[in-house]
């Protein structure tokens, strides 16, 4: 552990036994129950599941990240099993809608497995009236939610890339947008000017970025993941999941064997670019830009948290040896490695009850839900979730965390749960999108929590 990481202490590492059945859900007793059975509800956890919300039209199969805007008290979900943004009333717990109009789940024909460069909706983030989603066919959706469904796409912007559009992010203004077009090689992230909180929707790109090709080699599949936005430095952090020569001689794929290169930061400062083409290159303090390698972690998801401290949710898909997940101050670089998790794709700060949450669906052991004192970091519990079980959000003023679960593979195919936790926790054989609350702070309503 590094000294001067804002809020830390020692760690612990806290390891969870896992045992996930593999039989036939459909003739099972769990799959007849209600919602909120089965080892992803457990009752000796903090973190309890409350209901399930069912998503209409196809069985969930293929899902990508999700949002919560407390304001609105709305949930988003890019569902591209239904090719749209599933969209669930964070109040009332009741499904509202689907905005259709992206290319859904492109399945390669041999494998039966998705294909995830060329399949969509896949980011999502939101300001006010307006949400952004990247699709499968490299553009950005923007949809006014004050619209009716059918007219709620106001513009479709094309990145100019040739596969998906992935993960993004928005300025706390919502006039910056960053998005990411990770399956390209090299990979690229787009700057936009965004809608803001204005009543028409005016979105512009202003530059592509790229990474230098000593730190981001071509040919070799890297790639660029989850961005945020700071708000104390003004700067926005791209996780990169695995960069060249970190450390020195590492193998991130020019050699036969395991990867062993750990990934970086990359640290955008939004108003010093305004030419079509920018290439960031090595971190520089006195700027506070550019890539900063990380220790022991292959980084896909990235939150804020509490004292400027950025959430990285590593993962063994992007580096075999890991088993941490990583803590860095945005202001001092100063990190730790939090023990026992690890294995996440989208990680979110709910400063409703001051804990991350992470989607972490390739943790040691099994898929979990991981929850994280976001005051002492230091790794709270872990809670059983469906195999594919990588997308984490939650409702900071009714402290209810939402975590969908995909349906059996017996239902969907070779990318669905092979457990029998998603099964159970929905109560059906569809999936759906779980709801759970923080030891009893479930509340009715808008009063109970202060957004910070």
């Amino acid at each position: 552990m590094r000294e001067g990481l804002a809020g830390s202490r020692p760690f612990v590492s806290v390891l969870t036994s896992v045992l996930l059945a593999t039989s036939s859900l459909a003739a099972t007793s769990v799959a007849l129950a209600g919602p909120c059975t089965g080892p992803g509800a457990p009752t000796t956890t903090q973190t309890k599941c409350l209901t399930a919300v069912q998503i209409p039209g196809k069985p969930l199969g293929e899902i990508d990240v999700s949002w919560v805007d407390p304001d609105r008290a709305e949930y988003y979900l890019a569902d591209r099993s239904n090719a749209g943004i599933d969209v669930i009333d964070t109040r009332n717990l009741t499904f509202k809608r689907t905005v259709p109009g992206f290319v859904g789940a492109i399945i390669n024909k041999t494998t039966g497995k998705i294909n995830m460069g060329a399949s969509g909706p896949n980011g999502v983030a939101s300001h006010g009236r307006w949400l952004y989603a990247g699709d499968g066919d490299s553009t950005l959706h923007v949809i006014d939610l004050n619209a009716p469904t059918a007219s709620a796409t106001k513009q479709v912007v094309n990145t100019g890339g040739t596969t998906r559009l992935d993960k993004l992010a928005l300025s706390t203004d919502g006039s910056l947008l960053i998005a990411v077009n990770r399956n390209e090689d090299p990979p690229f992230a787009t700057l936009f000017t965004a809608n803001g909180d204005h009543a028409t929707s005016a979105v512009t790109a202003i530059t592509r970025i790229t990474v230098d090709e000593t730190i981001i080699p071509a040919g070799f599949g890297l790639g660029i993941k989850s961005p945020t936005w700071e708000p104390r430095t003004q700067r926005f952090y791209v996780s990169i999941p695995m960069i060249a020569e970190n450390p020195a001689g590492c193998n991130y794929g020019q050699l036969a064997g395991d990867v062993t290169c750990s990934g970086g930061l990359l640290v955008i400062d939004p108003t010093a670019l305004s030419q079509p083409a920018a290439v960031i290159g090595a971190f520089d303090p006195d700027t506070n830009t550019g890539v900063l390698p990380v220790n022991d972690c292959g980084p896909f998801g990235i939150t804020v948290g509490p004292h400027a401290n950025l959430l990285q949710g590593c993962t063994s898909s992007a580096k075999p040896s890991n088993t941490s997940t990583l803590v860095i101050n945005a202001v001092t670089k100063h990190f730790a490695n939090i023990g026992g998790i690890t294995g996440s794709n989208e990680v979110w700060f709910n400063a409703g009850d001051s804990r991350y949450y992470t989607g972490s669906n390739n943790a040691i052991g099994g898929a979990v839900l991981g929850v994280i004192d976001g005051e002492t970091n230091l790794l709270i519990e872990t809670v059983l979730q469906s195999s594919v079980s990588n997308s984490v959000t939650a409702d900071a003023r009714r402290n209810r965390i939402f975590v969908p679960q995909v349906a059996p593979v017996a239902v969907v195919g070779p990318d669905g749960d092979t457990t029998n936790v998603g099964t159970g926790i929905c109560g059906t054989n569809n999936g759906c999108v779980a709801v759970y609350v923080h030891d009893g702070d479930e509340d009715d309503g808008d009063g109970g929590h202060t957004v910070r």
